[in-house]
């Protein structure tokens, strides 16, 4: 149907070099036609059209995009004023006029073979492209908008990973492992196959074999304080019914295009219940987690001197992280730690970015999921990443599942950090 719908038209999708202008004269016919046939031929002619353009071209189709697909402006004006000369179905009309039209050159595209991983790379293009042309920012709302919608939880399927799933599945773990690198198949088989060790993954029926996102699981005998020993790949595994302790040691997203769009929320819910049902005997879920902003924002309060949060005495302390190496020996290391945990504390409980939010992406995540900050691991990653972005700081995350949903409520509405008294214990005084 849809080669003969192509046929119908006299279109053929351009050999060569692809240009803007093409672009847009493909989306105007998809956006006038009606019949089904010729709107998924002209649907995957554009994709593939958009595939074979230049960045540059493609860059300039979604500025145009901006341009002439936005609301009906006129329409919007008509429309208001029958609204307040209480017209029937002036509403609706008013409705239909302020969607911008490229929601709907969305919609047509997505009929395309392949038409929604076209659309998630379109907005990946468009993303790299928002830094230096804030005048797209429309279209990404309108991405945002639809793909909230198209990837809704009800449209994910869990399943796990494990070493018999297909190799072309298990090279995109690989790929997409954004927290720990894997460093070759052995790497991945010492997370996959062992007795101790899970992974499960979201897939959307329109990407079948693109996890879209994806946690690796440790079970443990207790709430581990170090990423290095759960990676070692020397280590003994243990069998799976004497865990107590299940740890989300990663968690990676794998589509750039789909920023935005929540699944890992979903994603640790949703294994705590499964491995809960599976393992009775886990009876804690926690995490082991980095600290992304922890040394800039160190950086900013040591210079910050007294107008930061940070006492002089503490600045003085934290001075140690100065010296080359210092993680290497014992005695600087031990001052390190002593330093680095009541000024974690301070930058988890107390530090706010301009919207009033704990200043840790990590750390807004999991709260905002209802987790509870239980314990600072100094020392927890000594990997040359976690150095650089975290002093080597690791936290542990705690998801007890009969807490989630007043610690979620209590951070959605009122900013409250749920915390360990330990963890309280650390500010200084």
């Amino acid at each position: 149907m849809s080669e003969r719908g192509r046929a119908l038209m006299g279109w053929r999708t351009p050999e060569g070099p692809v240009s803007a202008p093409d672009l847009v004269q493909l989306a105007d016919l998809l956006l006038s036609r009606r019949g089904e046939a010729s709107g998924v031929a002209l649907a995957r002619s554009l994709v593939r059209a958009y595939a074979a353009a230049p960045m540059a071209e493609r860059r300039a189709f979604l500025l145009l995009l901006a341009e002439r697909y936005g609301p009906d402006a006129e329409g919007v004006t008509r429309a208001v004023a029958a609204l307040q000369a209480q017209e029937p179905g002036a509403l609706n009309v008013l409705h239909a006029a302020a969607e911008p039209r490229r929601q709907e050159l969305f919609r047509r595209i997505n009929l395309a073979p392949g038409g929604t991983a076209a659309l998630v790379g379109m907005r990946e293009d468009l993303l790299g492209a928002l830094p230096e042309s804030p005048a797209l920012r429309p279209v990404d709302e309108d991405f945002a908008h639809l793909f909230g919608s198209w990837f809704n939880r009800g449209f994910l399927t869990l399943r796990q990973i494990d070493w018999n799933t297909p190799a072309s599945i298990l090279e995109k773990i690989i790929r997409y492992e954004a927290v720990h690198q894997i460093q070759n198949w052995d790497d991945l088989r010492n997370r996959l196959q062992p007795t101790d060790r899970r992974c499960f993954a979201f897939f959307h029926p329109q990407l079948v074999d693109e996890p879209l996102i994806f946690v690796e699981v440790a079970l443990t005998r207790e709430i581990p304080g170090a990423v290095g020993p759960l990676l070692d790949l020397s280590r003994q595994p243990i069998p799976a019914e004497e865990a107590t302790t299940a740890v989300f040691y990663s968690i990676s997203n794998t589509q750039r295009g789909l920023a935005g769009v929540s699944f890992g929320n979903f994603l640790i819910k949703q294994v705590v219940e499964v491995l809960r049902e599976a393992l009775p005997g886990i009876r804690n879920f926690v995490t082991l987690s980095p600290a992304p902003g922890f040394a800039r924002w160190l950086a900013a309060e040591r210079k910050a001197g007294d107008q930061g949060l940070l006492s002089a005495p503490l600045r003085e302390a934290l001075t140690v992280l100065d010296q080359p190496l210092w993680h290497q020996a014992p005695e600087t290391a031990a001052r390190a730690k002593a330093a680095l945990i009541p000024a974690a504390a301070l930058y988890f409980l107390k530090a706010r970015d301009r919207r009033g939010r704990p200043v840790d992406p990590v750390a807004r995540f999991h709260l905002g999921n209802g987790a509870r900050l239980e314990r600072l691991n100094p020392l927890g990653d000594l990997s040359e990443n976690g150095l650089r972005q975290s002093h080597g700081l690791m936290v542990n995350y705690l998801y007890a599942p009969n807490e989630i949903e007043r610690n979620h409520e209590g951070f959605a509405e009122a900013g409250t950090i749920a915390a360990s008294d330990a963890l309280r214990k650390a500010l200084p005084g």
